[in-house]
């Protein structure tokens, strides 16, 4: 069984200023107090940059604090090696020439028992590309095919790590509202500060 949802949001900022706070949202101090405060620390493991093309691919590994787990299930995630931090891979690719940014988000941990896939993108919004900009993100969550989990268990996992995932994502929609707003103020983004520059994680 796999649980599978689509989310849209519309930021009124443009294409540059949204990715830019996108991709400081995990890093910014602010959120590491709320609403953001699962989320424990940040490490790039990868990073091509072509200032000329405005070309950027990373990868980096978040590491945040687990979800609240159904009480049947936490002897099974003990047992298959999960801790009490929780680790996912991010994969950045963006394109400032054709004002595309895509990220892909999947746990390294409890792969064992959940697969969750994160697809995002931010794109300049149709009917004003210039102004505002379309965020959509796509999530699949599949419980793994245990022997020692039933297909209820891993309908009420599938369905516990949907919600914390959604909460999330309006958690972190809030942070890039808030970084954009703040960008808005001087209206400029600092070197480094955009994804595109290659980014300062």
């Amino acid at each position: 069984m796999v649980v599978s949802y689509t989310q849209e949001h519309v930021y009124r900022h443009p294409w540059h200023r949204v990715t830019a706070a996108a991709w400081r949202k995990f890093t910014d101090p602010d959120a590491r107090d709320e609403p953001l405060s699962h989320i424990l620390d940040v490490e790039t493991l990868s990073r091509r940059v072509d200032p000329r093309a405005g070309r950027l691919d990373a990868v980096r590994v978040i590491a945040g604090r687990p979800p609240p787990l159904p009480f049947l299930i936490r002897g099974i995630v003990a047992s298959a090696g999960a801790g009490d931090v929780v680790l996912c891979v991010e994969r950045t690719s963006v394109d400032a020439a054709a004002r595309a940014m895509r990220v892909v988000y999947r746990n390294a941990t409890f792969r064992r028992v959940v697969d969750v896939e994160e697809r995002c993108s931010y794109a300049p919004h149709p009917d004003r590309p210039d102004e505002w900009t379309l965020f959509t993100q796509e999530t699949s969550i599949r419980c793994a095919p245990l022997a020692a989990v039933s297909a209820t268990v891993a309908g009420m996992v599938e369905r516990r790590c949907a919600e914390s995932f959604v909460r999330n994502a309006a958690k972190g929609t809030e942070v890039v509202e808030r970084i954009c707003e703040g960008l808005a103020l001087g209206d400029h983004i600092r070197p480094g500060d955009s994804p595109a520059e290659g980014g300062r994680q």
